[in-house]
C-alpha cells in the first residue's frame, strides 16, 4: 500500500470511497428505510486515514466495549507517546512496558493484542502491497491470523481502510440493533434475518451498514 497522505501540519488526509454517491442513489431506491436515512445523514460521509495499522489497532481497542469507552482509551493510548491522535507506529507501541500500556485504559489481553499486531507490522509479515489484489474473504483470512483480530476486526479494516462496498459485519452489535430499530420496530433480529435486509442493499452494503449505525450515534467513528 502506499504511504499515508499528509496535509501540511502532517495528518493524515482523509479520503471519502469514489463510489459513496452512487451507493447512496442505489440504497435510495431500493429500501425506504435507506432513503430516509440517507436523507437524514447524507451530509455525512465514511472517512479514512489511510493507515492499516492506526485502524487495526483502533478496532482492537474498540472491542466488546461502546464507543465512547473506546473513544475514551484511545485518546488515553495516544497520550502515552505511541503517536499523533491520528496515526500511531508500531515500534512506539513495542518500546512501551506492558504496564504503561495498561495505564490507558487497556486490558492485558488488549495490550497483548496490540503488540502481537505491531510486531507483525514491525517485521513485515503481512501481504500490505497485494490487499488491492485481494478478495474480501482472503484478507480476512490473512488478519485472523494475527492475535486479537477477529472476523469484526477485519471487517471494520475492510470498511474504514480498504473502504470495500460490500462488507456485512453481522457480528457488529450496532448493526444488529439498528436494523432491530429501523426495520422489526425493536423486536429481536437473527442473523438471517438481519442479512434477509441486507440483500437489498447489495453491491453497497457497507455503506448501508455505514448509516445504519448513524441511526443510532450521529457522529461518526474515523478508524
Amino acid at each position: 500500500m502506499s504511504k499515508t497522505p499528509v496535509d501540511e501540519g502532517g495528518e493524515p488526509l482523509l479520503v471519502t470511497p469514489p463510489y459513496w454517491d452512487d451507493a447512496c442513489g442505489h440504497l435510495s431506491r431500493r429500501d425506504r428505510v435507506m432513503n430516509k436515512l440517507v436523507e437524514r445523514f447524507g451530509a455525512v460521509r465514511l472517512q479514512s486515514r489511510g493507515d492499516a495499522f492506526t485502524t487495526l489497532a483502533r478496532s482492537i481497542v474498540g472491542q466488546q466495549i461502546s464507543v465512547k469507552a473506546a473513544q475514551s482509551v484511545w485518546t488515553r493510548f495516544v497520550a502515552l507517546g505511541v503517536g499523533s491522535r491520528y496515526l500511531i507506529t508500531p515500534a512506539a507501541v513495542l518500546v512501551l512496558p506492558e504496564p504503561v500500556l495498561r495505564s490507558a485504559g487497556l486490558s492485558a489481553r488488549k495490550v497483548e493484542y496490540l503488540c502481537d499486531l505491531a510486531r507483525h507490522f514491525a517485521e513485515g509479515g503481512l501481504q500490505q502491497i497485494q490487499w488491492d489484489a485481494m478478495g474480501d474473504e482472503a484478507i480476512i483470512d490473512e488478519l485472523v491470523a494475527i492475535r486479537g483480530v477477529g472476523r469484526w476486526t477485519a471487517e471494520m479494516f475492510l470498511i474504514f481502510y480498504l473502504m470495500r462496498p460490500n462488507v456485512l459485519p453481522l457480528d457488529d452489535v450496532g448493526l444488529i440493533k439498528g436494523i432491530s430499530l429501523n426495520y422489526f420496530s425493536g423486536e429481536p433480529v437473527s442473523r438471517a434475518e438481519a442479512r434477509e435486509v441486507a440483500d437489498a442493499w447489495a453491491p453497497y452494503r457497507s455503506v448501508a451498514t455505514w448509516y445504519v449505525w448513524r441511526s443510532l450515534d450521529p457522529l461518526p467513528v474515523t478508524y
